[in-house]
């Protein structure tokens, strides 16, 4: 059930988040967006792609692009180890893949357990955040994968592998 939170963000209540870490911090997506969970394996690079699109990889007969949030969040670099994965998304007509550094958890946080993003400097692009979950004493950034995954900037994706 969509609801807006007090942000202005479009938001879910009583909704299951998968949780994952990307560097010291926790995100979380929303848990009908993920396809499935794979260790990360080789990519195929295509030339000319943005730093952060890794390549594609070939899933079950499905060319599934590849992005790795630690380089599209300006995260520092890590190398890949055993923890390391790959989250397929199911995001309407496309699949994608993410990759981050673990994945924790699924969690079903209430809509009041979700605060606003704090107002930030215009540098700091939080349209893809639709807020700060807070369970106990852990705080998830909530994201909106399909928001971040579909947009302009991702565009690339689609004309290259159309």
């Amino acid at each position: 059930m969509a609801t807006e939170n007090s942000s202005g963000k479009s938001g879910v209540s009583n909704n299951e988040f998968l949780t994952f870490i990307l560097g010291r911090e926790e995100y979380g997506i929303d848990i009908l967006k993920v396809q499935e969970i794979r260790g990360y394996d080789a990519v195929t690079s295509i030339a000319n792609m943005p730093k952060f699109i890794k390549g594609v990889i070939n899933l079950r007969g499905i060319i599934v692009p590849i992005v790795d949030l630690r380089i599209k969040f300006k995260l520092p670099d890590i190398s890949y180890d055993e923890f390391t994965v790959v989250v397929i998304l199911n995001l309407g007509t496309r699949v994608m893949g993410i990759v981050v550094d673990s994945v924790s958890d699924v969690l079903t946080i209430q809509s009041e357990q979700i605060r606003p993003v704090p107002e930030m400097s215009a540098a700091l692009d939080t349209r893809y955040i639709l807020g700060l979950g807070t369970i106990d004493d852990r705080m998830l950034i909530l994201v909106d994968i399909e928001k971040l995954m579909l947009g302009s900037e991702m565009a690339l994706v689609d004309e290259v592998l159309a």
